[in-house]
């Protein structure tokens, strides 16, 4: 007898629902459109004045605008009806509200407000389908070496100190090796010992009072693979705090990254998302205001200082030794000072930075201590009719307080505006850059072409889908129109699990999407013959349907596991492309196995299982 548990029935309904929910954000299509943004976080304000002087500027230019809003991440949003609009508003904006402003190509949703409040999002599409931009990025392998061999500088200084061993300077000699001289009286045997415990990659000699530690080409090496990496992990840190849907980030050969974000279409706003990179450097204050001016005004700053500004441009004396930088940040949270309402950075050090401050603050209760926000923005200047790539750092002051009481690992700094707070916080915690970087390649995926990808791609899964169902209708009748039914749920189910889960869909994705068609049918082909071949047998037509369902699942489950393990491996091991194709066949192979052996029976049951005198079925 053929039967169907109604359970069953009401899952197969809880499916179809929730496929139709979540697949439905994909029919809304995205508008065109241009976001208008501070260049510096909390510089300028974006309000509804800005707002009114965009629309006059757009109704000038008889550019009309479907809205223009200021949405609550502090951006103003003017949708417009196509991209040739788009350009145009973008190119028109630009020179009219000046440098203050970025103004960015985009995309915005138009699903409604009740799809997002259950969490139901089109795809995230990828740049060959979305359009964006793709970046290639030098690393400065010699600022890198500079930063870490002065690092351990100051670590062979910490470590001299730690085991009382007198010196009276340690410096560098390019970067070849490490110079301390130590004291008349001081140990050398004791310096040796604790030298070559704390620093085991590098060379020791003794002659006289002067030590030498030699740094091998072997640790440089390392010091020039370990910044490639940091950087790539601090970009993805911070690319994905962006939100930006699966950006390849990835190293091409051994100085170069490659950074491709979907989604955004003009590179001087994701310069300013991925380029612009701040940290904070806390030195010792040596000189107050009046001193920072007389040694700039006569040219006498003293060897171990230098002159910083505040954003009042008032001159500060502080330490060329660095106490703590970016490099010994653990965590950041922007914080508002409950005695006096400023706005700050909680902040946490690792326990080698920590050690550094409370050693410092020790030594130092009622002295000044300076905090420096350091910025280091990527920028383009025209030299003899090319463009050139650059590294613009700007320095300020933050802030300059005394030191009221011993403190280690956790503090917190104020002297910036709520927008800054936020920024520094979350750049601090994606880490430090290991070394600057500069643009060495740059270009811009327009949208017309991912809109032409996405129409072949489109028709290629619709010819495939096509060309499937004729078959079956012609071929197996009305278990053809069973088998339509359900590769038409399998599809939805596969755009709504997509969808939900945020994959990308790219050009290798809509390969896997046509794939995992195909593979649907053939679990139906094996079911369908089954049933067949017990109806030539002479077995009666329900019991032909149940035995046929019966004996295919088993196949089906097996076919469909080997190319399970495939897809695992490919997603596994592969990157890019591949892993957009093993998505989505990963996600059709577990559907379609569903919609064969649970929807089509439910289907063929609903049809066939209430019939007592069922003589013949159309197959």
């Amino acid at each position: 007898m053929l039967t169907f548990a109604r359970w069953k029935y009401f899952a197969i309904l809880a499916v179809l629902i929730f496929s139709v929910i979540y697949a439905l954000p994909n029919a809304y299509p995205q508008d065109p459109s241009v976001q208008v943004s501070a260049a510096k976080a909390g510089s300028i304000a974006i309000d509804a004045p800005l707002a009114k002087r965009i629309e006059g500027i757009l109704a000038e230019a008889k550019i009309p605008a479907k809205s223009i809003k200021v949405e609550e991440q502090g951006n103003l949003l003017v949708r417009l009806a196509d991209t040739e609009q788009q350009t145009r508003a973008a190119d028109l904006l630009r020179p009219r509200l000046g440098s203050d402003y970025v103004v960015a190509l985009s995309l915005a949703p138009t699903a409604p407000q009740w799809l997002e409040s259950l969490a139901a999002k089109p795809m995230p599409r990828g740049l060959d389908l979305q359009g964006g931009v793709h970046f290639v990025m030098q690393v400065d392998q010699n600022a890198a070496l500079d930063k870490r061999l002065d690092a351990y500088v100051e670590d062979v200084r910490s470590t001299l100190r730690d085991a009382g061993v007198p010196y009276t300077s340690v410096v560098r000699r390019g970067n070849e090796a490490l110079i301390a001289t130590l004291g008349v009286n001081a140990d050398k045997a004791k310096a040796q010992q604790h030298l070559r415990q704390s620093f085991p990659n590098l060379g020791l000699s003794l002659e006289g009072q002067t030590l030498t530690l030699d740094v091998p080409q072997s640790e440089l090496s390392r010091i020039s693979l370990e910044a490639i990496e940091q950087n790539l992990n601090t970009l993805r840190n911070r690319i994905n705090a962006f939100g930006v849907a699966e950006p390849v980030i990835q190293r091409q050969g051994t100085d170069r990254i490659v950074i491709q974000l979907p989604g955004l279409q003009d590179t001087a706003e994701a310069k300013r998302q991925i380029g612009a990179t701040a940290t904070l450097e806390f030195r010792a204050v040596t000189g107050e205001e009046a001193a920072a001016a007389a040694a700039v005004k006569d040219r006498s700053v003293p060897p171990d200082s230098r002159v910083y500004y505040t954003a009042q441009k008032v001159p500060l004396l502080l330490s060329k030794r660095l106490l703590v930088s970016g490099d010994q940040l653990v965590n950041a949270q922007p914080m508002t000072d409950p005695q006096t309402g400023r706005q700050g950075v909680q902040i946490t050090l690792n326990s080698v930075g920590g050690q550094r401050m409370l050693d410092h603050t020790l030594e130092n209760v009622g002295k000044r201590l300076g905090i420096v926000y350091v910025e280091q923005i990527p920028t383009t200047s025209i030299v003899d009719g090319k463009e050139v790539q650059s590294i613009r750092t700007d320095e300020r002051v933050i802030n300059s307080a005394t030191i009221q009481g011993v403190f280690g690992k956790n503090f917190q700094t104020t002297g910036l505006s709520a927008e800054e707070s936020k920024s520094l916080a979350n750049q601090l915690k994606s880490g430090a850059l290991a070394a600057p970087m500069v643009f060495v390649e740059e270009r811009v995926v327009g949208p017309s072409l991912g809109a032409e990808n996405v129409k072949r791609g489109t028709t290629a899964v619709l010819y495939s889908f096509v060309f499937a169902l004729t078959f079956f209708l012609i071929y197996y009748r009305m278990f053809g129109l069973i088998t339509c039914l359900a590769l038409l749920l399998n599809l939805l189910m596969v755009i709504a699990l997509m969808s939900l889960m945020g994959a990308t869909m790219s050009l290798p994705g809509f390969a896997g999407l046509a794939l995992s068609v195909g593979m649907s049918v053939d679990a139906n082909v094996l079911i369908n013959e089954r049933i067949r071949e017990e109806l030539r047998a002479g077995v009666p037509p329900q019991a032909a349907i149940a035995t046929g369902y019966d004996k295919a699942s088993g196949t089906i489950f097996d076919s469909n596991m080997t190319a399970l393990l495939a897809g695992v491996a490919l997603w596994a091991f592969g990157t890019g492309s591949l892993q957009g194709f093993a998505i989505t066949m990963i996600i059709g192979i577990l559907t379609s196995v569903f919609t064969a052996v649970t929807v089509s029976r439910g289907i063929a049951t609903l049809i066939y299982g209430g019939r007592r005198k069922l003589k013949s079925i159309a197959i």
